[in-house]
């Protein structure tokens, strides 16, 4: 294990962030693909948040120095967590070595937390 990041949120802050801003808040965080999969459900977008923002923080830097969009978090047929990497945020991985990574997912109708391991 090389790198490690950790996020918890509560689910309200999301859905408070997508009935305010609506399409324009979903389309600048999440990629096409997480949108189809988690089908409008609060708790899986909250919990792919939470997965952006502990990737971020295993790669040592916050989330304004690589794109939301550049951090994917997708499911395999049997429903597990794969992260994916693009832009900014696969180049900085490579540049520190990292390149593979698991993720964990869990929330609760008030929270949800994501975990990161890079190696």
């Amino acid at each position: 294990m090389k790198a490690v990041g950790v996020d918890m949120i509560e689910t309200e802050r999301v859905a408070q962030s997508v009935a305010r801003f609506g399409d324009r808040f979903l389309q600048r965080v999440y990629t096409e693909r997480e949108l189809a999969y988690c089908r409008g459900q609060i708790n899986s977008l909250a919990a792919r948040w939470a997965a952006k923002e502990a990737t971020a923080k295993a790669l040592g830097t916050g989330i304004g120095e690589v794109g939301w969009r550049e951090i994917e978090v997708v499911s395999e047929a049997n429903r597990r967590p794969i992260l994916q990497l693009h832009g900014a945020a696969a180049a900085l991985a490579a540049q520190l070595g990292l390149t593979d990574f698991a993720v964990s997912l869990s929330h609760t109708k008030e929270y949800a937390i994501a975990f990161v391991v890079g190696e």
